[in-house]
């Protein structure tokens, strides 16, 4: 694909993005955001099948940052949703009644 076919697309995605994140109440950013943090462990699968290309020097820095970015978004994905399902639990009051 030519290099400007996939600069327009990489800035129309950005565009796009911003639109839709936007758009979104507050209420739902949060579950909406880890719920995407979470699904993005499709990245991991896809930074590994990267390392079949061609250029294997490029394809390694690309897919360990691939690998890194994804594992951090995976990770966070999972401490927004624990910390907002804590916000769910009830207190406990120590036994008294």
């Amino acid at each position: 694909m030519e290099p400007v076919f996939l600069t327009f697309v990489f800035v129309l995605t950005i565009f796009l993005g911003f639109e839709l994140i936007s758009k979104v109440p507050s209420t739902l950013h949060t579950p909406l955001m880890s719920g995407a943090n979470a699904i993005s462990g499709i990245t991991l699968i896809g930074s590994l099948a990267s390392l079949k290309t061609g250029n294997p020097t490029v394809a390694i820095i690309l897919g360990t940052l691939a690998v890194t970015f994804a594992t951090i978004n995976v990770v966070g994905g999972y401490a927004v949703t624990n910390r907002m399902l804590e916000m769910f639990k009830k207190k406990d009051d120590g036994g008294a009644k």
